[in-house]
């Protein structure tokens, strides 16, 4: 129950944002979704107990996945899903909770928050990066397939892959 409670949150979050952002009316279910998937694939990671920065990138770059989708199915720049559905992973109460504890004193755990603050920052932009690298290579596969495939009809040799 919780899970879909929190998918649901995480939804309205990435729409909202998304309306802040001044993304297109008709994007906003569609920016409310990759949002919703990357926090469901991310609370899915924590519950098999995978620590933080690994739940965030596979939450990360799962939400780009469908983010480069949907950027196709809409003909509209993938930045739009990206930024609006990143805004749940974002690692803010972390980050709160290091300089909290830098303020009060409690360097250790100020500097292992702040740590994982960090990782997961890097691991949202290490998931946004691997997922940009597959959906090109796919892309760029698929065209040389559907080219070679043009080429087999006419009778002329395929080029090599």
């Amino acid at each position: 129950m919780t899970l879909l409670f929190q998918t649901i949150i995480s939804f309205f979050a990435s729409v909202f944002f998304a309306i802040v952002f001044n993304a297109p009316r008709k994007l906003l279910m569609a920016c409310g979704f990759v949002g919703a998937i990357g926090w469901m694939v991310f609370t899915i990671a924590e519950s098999t107990k995978l620590t933080l920065a690994v739940g965030v990138f596979l939450g990360s770059l799962s939400l780009s996945l469908c983010a480069h989708l949907f950027a196709r199915y809409y003909k509209r720049p993938v930045i739009i899903f990206n930024v609006a559905g990143i805004i749940p992973l974002v690692p803010g109460g972390v980050a709160y909770d290091a300089t909290k504890n830098l303020i009060i004193s409690d360097f250790s755990e100020a500097l292992a928050k702040g740590m994982e603050a960090t990782l997961a920052s890097g691991a949202i932009a290490f998931g946004l990066l691997i997922a940009e690298i597959l959906f090109q290579t796919f892309l760029k596969g698929y065209s040389r397939f559907k080219y070679n495939k043009h080429r087999r009809k006419k009778g002329q040799k395929p080029i090599k892959l």
